[in-house]
Formats: structure tokens, C-alpha cells, sequence
């Protein structure tokens, strides 16, 4: 089960669940994934979405039918009954004339586009621009339109510390103190990702111990909780005066 359903199942938190689960317990959200399509695939009628599929619905249309992702639709489908990708060839593009360059050569002349040109013999610009000479081209010439243009030589800049407002003593003791890298980042005036790069890697907080930090759940028991109700206050009246949500006063009470 994900931790969603677990925390509803238990009527907590997901926070709650993640608390009471060992490191080592802890799915990946990569794992978390593969397990949630696999459950929706076994839940999917394979033959209704083959029959589907035949008559015309497309993987994009059955997957939102179905609430899953295309690859998940295209696991269930037979290879030899896989139609090709790409929108059919419109048959005005496609009209299957010769290509001769002299009358190719002579319309442009007259002041068609090389775009009209190729949408009407059902080939690229590029190809009509093969068979125009360079002195009857109105565009750039080739060498110049493929030629990149020149970068500017200028000086790297690798290696070069950024000196900040605060020192990195200073941001350390800031941070063991139990002020975020976020809001080091402000004082300092730079991001928390500049922040984190000064402080060493065993010495950086968890998501987990962040947010217990950033967002600390207050310390109400289970008699306040009681007393609120008495009062008459619902149970997301209670949530909102004392700053938790209702399934975790409800747990609480």
C-alpha cells in the first residue's frame, strides 16, 4: 500500500506514517512508481482495451480513459497489432509529381516561394533549394546560411569562489542553530543551493528532519482536544485553531 492510503487507513498523517517507518523500510519514489503501475495494470481489461484499440482509440485516448500512462496501454497490446506512429500523409502534400527541375527553376524564376514549390511537389524547401542556382537564390547564400557564426572569445570562469556576506564559520553555526539554508540564502542574498555547498555533507539535515524543523507539530493533547469539542467547535475548527490538520486531532483525541 502507498503511504497516502496507510495514513488514510490509520486516519494520520503521511508525515506520521513516514515517522514511524526505518530508513530501510522506505520505498523509493522510483519503487513507489513501478508498484502503483503495476497494481493499476493488473486492475486493466486487456481484451476491452485491444478491442479499443482496433477499432481506432489511440493510447493517449485509452490511457485517460483508463487513468493510466500510454506505456501502460501499449504493455497490453499486441506488437502485430501496433499501427505506425505519426499522422497520416495528407493526400494534397502527397500528390506524387515528377519532380523536374527546370520547371522548378522556372516558377521560382516567376516568383513562387521555394515553400509553395515544396508543398506542391510533396518535398522540402531544402530539396527545391538543391535545384535553384546560388546567383537566382533570394535568400542568404548556402555557405552563409550554414556557416555558424563566430563565438567571441572570452575568459572561463570555472573555479572561481563566490564570495559571500557571511563566512562559511559563520553560516555553519547558523545552521546548527537551526535556521534553514533557505533562509541563510536570504540573509546572505544568494540561493539555499549556494548555501548548501558551503556545508559538509554529514553535517546537512534530512528532508525529513527539515521539515520537522521548518513546520514543528504542536504540543496539544488529547484533554484540549476534548475540552474544544465540548465547546461545540467541529473537528476542522479544531485543526485550524490549533494548527494541525483534522485527521491528526481526530488521532489525537
Amino acid at each position: 500500500m502507498p503511504q497516502q492510503r496507510v495514513a488514510a487507513t490509520l486516519g494520520i498523517s503521511v508525515e506520521a506514517v513516514v515517522a514511524r517507518l526505518e530508513p530501510s523500510q522506505r520505498r523509493s519514489q522510483q519503487e513507489a512508481a513501478r508498484l502503483a503501475v503495476e497494481q493499476q495494470g493488473d486492475l486493466l481489461p486487456q481484451e476491452e482495451i485491444v478491442a479499443r484499440y482496433v477499432q481506432g482509440a489511440t493510447m493517449t485516448e485509452l490511457g485517460k480513459l483508463y487513468g493510466v500512462h500510454p506505456t501502460t496501454i501499449r504493455r497490453r497490446i499486441p506488437d502485430d497489432l501496433i499501427r505506425s506512429r505519426g499522422p497520416a500523409p495528407d493526400p494534397r502534400q502527397r500528390s506524387g509529381r515528377v519532380l523536374v527541375e527546370e520547371e522548378v527553376r522556372r516558377r521560382y524564376a516567376a516568383g513562387e516561394s521555394a515553400y509553395a514549390l515544396a508543398r506542391e511537389f510533396g518535398v522540402s524547401v531544402h530539396t527545391v533549394r538543391a535545384r535553384i542556382p546560388a546567383a537566382d537564390w533570394r535568400g542568404r547564400p548556402a555557405e552563409e546560411a550554414s556557416a555558424p557564426p563566430p563565438r567571441s572569445a572570452q575568459p572561463r570562469s570555472g573555479g572561481v569562489r563566490m564570495v559571500l556576506v557571511l563566512s562559511d564559520e559563520e553560516i555553519l553555526d547558523r545552521y546548527r542553530a537551526g535556521q534553514s539554508a533557505t533562509a541563510i540564502g536570504r540573509a546572505a542574498g544568494v540561493d539555499c543551493r549556494t548555501i548548501l555547498r558551503r556545508i559538509p555533507e554529514h553535517e546537512r539535515r534530512s528532508h525529513l528532519q527539515a521539515q520537522r524543523l521548518n513546520r514543528p507539530a504542536p504540543e496539544i493533547d488529547a484533554d484540549t482536544i476534548r475540552a474544544l469539542r465540548a465547546r461545540g467547535l467541529t473537528w476542522e475548527a479544531i485543526a485550524a485553531e490549533v494548527g494541525l490538520s483534522a485527521k491528526t486531532v481526530r488521532a489525537r483525541a
